[in-house]
């Protein structure tokens, strides 16, 4: 249910309203944007009560109109918030005009590996440093990342080079150590549906980071980020990344273009793409990278290795810095040419 507020409502109508929410034992929250403001119930109402809180709702002084919101995600609704979210990352806003690139290795192997890595990021005008400490493999016998290590090395390379960073946490229980490290929780496509993780980072008010799963719908996909936003994090951010592919012998996945503008147009998140899994070729990273700035996305997420060839993890789609430099300044002239800048 969205409360729309007239336009010349007092902050003791907008209190009232907002307290008058907590006394039926729902949460009430305060959405910022447009010209007036609006206030959402979180909570799941019952059939029989709508009516009556409906009814309650448009007794109360400042109150111009009550809405249902159809969608089965609620807060990451347009509906629920017509506003586009902008995810603040020390100072670096992700969906608003600028498309912010987050880029650096599949996993952390030592610190001179990230170290190049980051630099080149830098040079090249990526934002955020990407790097997995913490790496959920297929095979038991791939290499699975540092751990705490790495994201110590994360940390360390971060502040040395002014980048912000994003790393993937995997266990709810490492939340907490995560955060400490790094300035954005990423949850890995595996991990879309593990909703005690996800219930876990919505605790926290931490940007989060959320792929898409394999197999995922999109309603599933906004669902899983209505798990954090339910808890009281607004800080999420999508990310489409591919679903299983028709034709594996080509790419790793098959990227859903489509999905871009029509997550952008059913719900107020961020969506940015991650060119790298979609293809799983560095070849076509380019490309897809290109055709996703041009599709609307709000920013890419990279993989960008020194040594590719020696890489522990993901080294066939990482690119080497002088083509990430490349690839940096073709989207730039992509991103002028839809408005946007990078």
């Amino acid at each position: 249910m969205i409360i729309a507020m007239k336009a010349d409502a007092r902050p003791e109508d907008i209190q009232g309203v907002l307290d008058k929410i907590t006394e039926q034992g729902m949460q009430a929250l305060n959405l910022p944007g447009g010209d007036r403001t609006v206030i959402g119930v979180a909570s799941s109402i019952p059939p029989d009560l709508r009516e009556p809180l409906t009814e309650l709702m448009l007794s109360m002084p400042g109150v111009d109109h009550v809405a249902q919101v159809s969608r089965t995600y609620k807060l990451a609704s347009r509906e629920f918030h017509a506003a586009d979210t902008i995810v603040d990352v020390k100072g670096i806003r992700i969906g608003g005009s600028e498309i912010i690139v987050m880029a650096g290795p599949c996993a952390v192997e030592s610190r001179e590996q990230l170290l190049l890595a980051a630099e080149a990021v830098k040079q090249a005008g990526g934002r955020i440093l990407r790097g997995g400490a913490f790496k959920p493999r297929t095979s038991p016998y791939s290499f699975q990342g540092l751990g705490p290590e790495g994201l110590q090395l994360l940390k360390e390379v971060g502040l040395e080079t002014g980048l912000a960073t994003i790393t993937e946490v995997i266990d709810q229980h490492d939340v907490e150590l995560t955060m400490e490290h790094a300035d954005i929780l990423q949850i890995g496509a595996r991990n879309m549906q593990n909703y005690p993780l996800l219930v876990a980072v919505g605790k926290t008010r931490h940007p989060v980071l959320l792929k898409r799963g394999p197999s995922a719908t999109i309603d599933e996909w906004l669902l899983s980020a209505e798990y954090i936003l339910s808890q009281g994090n607004p800080n999420v951010i999508l990310c489409e990344r591919g679903v299983h592919p028709l034709d594996r012998a080509y790419t790793r996945n098959t990227l859903d273009l489509s999905a871009i503008p029509v997550v952008e147009e059913v719900s107020h998140l961020p969506v940015i793409v991650d060119p790298s899994h979609a293809t799983g070729d560095w070849r076509y990273v380019g490309a897809i990278a290109k055709a996703a700035i041009a599709a609307g996305a709000d920013g890419l997420l990279v993989e960008v290795h020194n040594d590719p060839q020696h890489a522990l993890s993901d080294g066939p789609q990482s690119l080497r810095p002088d083509s990430f430099h490349e690839l940096m300044q073709q989207i730039r002239r992509v991103a002028g040419a839809v408005d946007r800048t990078v």
